[in-house]
């Protein structure tokens, strides 16, 4: 840290993304990214905006929005493009937290969202998640502070149905509700349909995982239209150009060809279930899963010992320091083949164990 750096931040901590190394080829189960290619019309479309990269990109990413106001069945003006759900996430503690409305999230989700809380020097609370691991939704009625919740969670898995989150949100009429529903399209019940009903709904999708774009860095929100204006306030008074033209010709030309990663979305669910049995038949404790990885135990090994081993062997997987965590690994689901490498190496490592 330099002596220059501001004292407002000097006791940040900062995110820790998961690990990109280059030393060897890993089978990367770490950071929940797709293990499917784009499809080529989604590449070429990003090559033809290359070639006008001398322009800046369209801050109103009207071609964009006006696609996903007819895949997701809502007007263009309550959607918000954003340079990944990681730009609106912070947008939103920027625009609907300060010190007199703090912010409320469970104390295992997310890292970001309490980086987002200090960054901005917002108050926030946590509240425990229950022993399995589940959000109590009951716990979340009634709050008096803007709600951030990911459904699905990350790390656990685990979902609240729509029914339980519009409780939550019908129950803060004065704060917003911000659902994170970046593992929806993996077995979770988006409430995308609920924002005409409610207008302190903020729902947050990204195109990292399920649209195979993590390294595009592409979100969407969706709200009624008037938080969408104060959240395009806060963009136009830090980043207007926040989409770059690539970007944003592949996010289009993706919604375009939602079969394709429809298709893909149920291959990976079909993959994770088999994984999961077979782990529980080596004697895990797996968690019921509406994501694209699963979270997952031994009593065999310890969570640390588990990743350390599998890493020395080219496997990535993710592990957590936090305590009650620290003996889980988070293990992304990636194609069937790699999913029977990862299966044999750790029936390799039990059998070491033993």
């Amino acid at each position: 840290m330099s002596k220059f750096f501001s004292k407002k931040y000097a006791k940040l901590t900062p995110y820790v993304p998961g690990e990109q190394p280059k030393d060897i080829q890993y089978i990367k189960l770490n950071t929940n990214e797709s293990p499917f290619p784009l499809p080529k019309e989604v590449i070429e479309s990003a090559r033809a905006e290359a070639e006008k990269c001398q322009l800046y990109s369209d801050p109103t990413c009207t071609e964009l929005i006006k696609k996903a106001s007819e895949v997701y069945k809502v007007k263009p003006s309550q959607i918000l493009p954003t340079n990944g759900s990681d730009e609106i996430l912070n947008f939103a503690f920027m625009a609907f937290c300060d010190k007199d409305t703090p912010a409320v999230f469970a104390d295992i989700t997310y890292g970001f969202y309490s980086v987002f809380a200090e960054l901005n020097g917002v108050p926030y609370k946590t509240i425990a998640l229950k022993e399995d691991f589940s959000i109590d939704y009951k716990e979340y009625l009634g709050v008096n502070a803007t709600v951030f919740i990911a459904n699905p969670n990350a790390p656990t898995g685990l979902a609240l149905s729509k029914a339980e989150i519009e409780e939550i949100v019908k129950s803060n009429p004065d704060n917003v509700v911000v659902i994170d529903e970046a593992y929806v399209d993996f077995g979770g019940e988006s409430v995308v349909s609920l924002i005409d009903k409610y207008e302190n709904l903020l729902v947050t999708h990204t195109f990292s995982k399920s649209r195979s774009m993590a390294g595009a860095r592409l979100g969407l929100g969706f709200a009624c239209e008037k938080l969408i204006a104060d959240l395009n306030t806060v963009k136009y008074s830090t980043n207007p150009y926040n989409v770059n033209r690539m970007t944003m010709e592949m996010g289009r030309t993706a919604l375009c060809r939602q079969d394709y990663f429809d298709e893909k979305c149920k291959e990976i669910c079909a993959v994770r279930e088999f994984v999961a049995t077979r782990l529980r038949a080596l004697g895990f404790s797996v968690l019921p899963s509406k994501t694209n990885f699963l979270f997952i135990t031994s009593p065999a090994i310890s969570g640390e010992k588990l990743y350390k081993k599998l890493k020395a062997r080219g496997i990535l997987v993710r592990h957590f320091e936090k305590e009650r965590i620290r003996n889980y690994n988070r293990v992304t689901i990636g194609t069937r083949e790699q999913m029977q490498t990862f299966l044999e190496t750790v029936q390799a490592i039990l059998e070491e164990e033993k």
